[in-house]
């Protein structure tokens, strides 16, 4: 069998470095390979697997899909099961019943207080068997290894751009959709991205004092690439 060289490299790495970045999301259970992975998954059908209970099955048939039909009826995010929409809801009521006993922070979701706990020790377990770089969580050794094995598993259905991470998606859907979802408080001028309104406030917040209230309305518009016309003469 023929291998190009990027696809042998890529298997190389996984192989020595024992990572499993292909994960199933019924079991949780990791393979190096794809194709390994895709074997598996024929152990989940419901032709291989058996339910006690109704609910059990329509949830593991949801699991299998794509689909999410439980919809926050406050921000439109989807879920694939009820239970999860319900957590999900406990940001949007406010209540924070998980505190850190180290600082007092609060957080709604029990899992947001474990990855916040992380902060308060200097421990990294996860290790980059290639470059050595640690991380607190495996996730984002995952994440990590994006890089060495050149991996974009997170795809644009529009035009079939693929990324390395999925904020990076996130970001790059804000071109095909139009939104700005970032607002200068000041002049109302909208950004994609938060470091371009960041780095946009830098106008407003710079030392510059203006001796006539036009002078301050012409400085102003020149982000916005117009002119005022002059009100006295």
């Amino acid at each position: 069998m023929m291998f190009t060289l990027k696809a042998k490299l890529n298997q190389d790495i996984i192989t020595h470095t024992a990572e499993k970045p292909y994960v199933c999301e019924v079991c949780s259970k990791s393979f190096r390979r794809k194709c390994d992975l895709n074997k598996h998954v024929r152990n989940h059908t419901a032709e291989n697997m058996s339910f006690s209970q109704t609910c059990k099955l329509s949830n593991h048939i949801v699991i299998q899909t794509t689909e999410k039909p439980h919809v926050c009826e406050v921000c439109n995010k989807t879920f694939r099961q009820k239970y999860f929409l319900n957590r999900h809801l406990l940001i949007h009521k406010g209540e924070k019943s998980h505190v850190c006993e180290l600082c007092s922070v609060s957080f709604a979701q029990k899992c947001t207080l474990i990855k916040h706990m992380l902060i308060h020790t200097t421990e990294k377990p996860h290790v980059c068997e290639v470059c050595n770089i640690s991380f607190r969580q495996k996730f984002d050794l995952k994440r990590h290894m994006f890089i060495h094995t050149g991996e974009k598993p997170y795809l644009c259905e529009i035009c079939n751009k693929s990324f390395s991470e999925k904020g990076k998606l996130k970001r790059h859907l804000l071109i095909h959709t139009g939104e700005k979802p970032h607002v200068c408080d000041v002049c109302h001028k909208c950004y994609r991205v938060k470091c371009d309104l960041k780095r946009h406030i830098r106008i407003h917040t710079e030392d510059k004092t203006f001796r006539q209230k036009s002078s301050f309305n012409n400085h102003m518009l020149i982000d916005q690439g117009e002119k005022l016309q002059e009100l006295y003469m």
